[in-house]
């Protein structure tokens, strides 16, 4: 039979399997909520990512809005004037050109920032929505895998564990087999002893005793013999599934492994890949879009301020005067001499 200890020493092996199970259990359902989680932020990001866009948006056309009317109220008034017509003779003073390329540098950044406006509402937006729509079905694709490969783990897990009772079961029963076959052979040695040690008197009372007791103990000793084999059979083949359940054991134990390990190492990174699918090359994407519209305004503000910053430099009085003695010759250049006018009779010349 078995020992209350071998049973306590069961118990305890179970319960440690049991519980290292239940650690594994709550791993797995902890790895499915930051899952969610992680999706859960992801999909907060880009409705963040939306909405500041969105906002931008109106901002860039309020901007925009605002610096036409700017540049629109000064290029009226400035086509107004009289200077429009020198504007057409290129011959534009250089403090006019410098107000005339400051306006125009509104202008230009009046239109790039409506363009900015318009990329964000059809471009950059919903390339937002798009993500995280692909994200989402992406994620519910993998949650499905990631639940199944949990579920045929903790299927191989709970296989692992009937082997593993199934083992303990055989070994225990061929231990108690084992435990009964040295009883029964305790008992035959006994058997055999106290027929050695019985030694009779006389011979006449000898062949008395053997005559009485020979079928006694021959039918004793056949039966402890008959009981012995029993035991011995038992225990063989107790013994023999005790192997195969061991054999068995220590096979789902390596396979168990194996697939703990797969799981943990190759299958978890391959779901949160998948996961990930696209996710990061698509804001990728969409930020160097954004990052490319902003550096063309860079690059537009930056020509504009370069033509404005020449024409600052080309400040020059003595330029504007010759271009305006230049343009109005009629008004500014010399008359003609005045000639002798003489009086009446007067035959005296003026020396020339």
């Amino acid at each position: 039979m078995t020992s209350p200890a071998k049973f306590r020493k069961d118990k305890e092996i179970v319960a440690e399997y049991e519980s290292q199970v239940k650690e594994i259990r709550a791993q797995l359902v902890e790895q499915l909520k930051c899952l969610d989680q992680q999706c859960e932020l992801r999909v907060q990001l880009l409705q963040d990512l939306q909405d500041f866009f969105r906002k931008k948006a109106e901002i860039e056309t309020d901007y925009s809005r605002n610096l036409e009317k700017l540049s629109e109220r000064f290029l009226t008034k400035t086509r107004s004037t009289k200077d429009h017509l020198l504007k057409k003779e290129q011959s534009v003073l250089s403090p006019q050109n410098c107000w005339n390329l400051l306006l125009l540098q509104v202008k230009r950044e009046s239109r790039d920032h409506a363009t900015l406006s318009d990329l964000y509402l059809n471009n950059i937006i919903p390339r937002f929505a798009q993500i995280s729509e692909d994200s989402g079905r992406l994620f519910k694709k993998s949650k499905e895998v990631g639940i199944q490969l949990q579920e045929d783990l903790m299927k191989v897990m709970n296989e692992l564990y009937t082997v593993m009772k199934t083992y303990h079961m055989y070994n225990t029963d061929s231990m108690n087999a084992e435990s009964k076959l040295k009883d029964a052979e305790k008992q035959e040695e006994k058997q055999m002893g106290r027929s050695e040690r019985q030694t009779p008197r006389s011979p006449d009372t000898l062949a008395s005793v053997k005559s009485e007791d020979k079928p006694v103990r021959r039918s004793s000793v056949k039966k402890i013999e008959k009981m012995k084999e029993k035991r011995q059979a038992k225990y063989t083949e107790n013994k023999l599934k005790a192997i195969k359940a061991r054999n068995e054991y220590l096979l789902a134990l390596e396979a168990t492994n194996s697939c703990v390990f797969k799981y943990y190492i190759h299958d978890l990174s391959d779901i949160i890949d998948c996961c990930d699918l696209g996710y990061h090359a698509s804001l990728h994407r969409a930020l160097r879009t954004y990052l490319s519209a902003e550096q063309n305004v860079e690059a537009s503000k930056h020509t504009g301020l370069e033509a404005l910053e020449g024409a600052t430099e080309s400040l020059e009085p003595n330029g504007d005067k010759q271009k305006l003695m230049e343009t109005y010759n009629n008004v500014f250049c010399p008359p003609a001499k005045f000639d002798f006018q003489s009086h009446m009779g007067d035959l005296v010349r003026a020396p020339p």
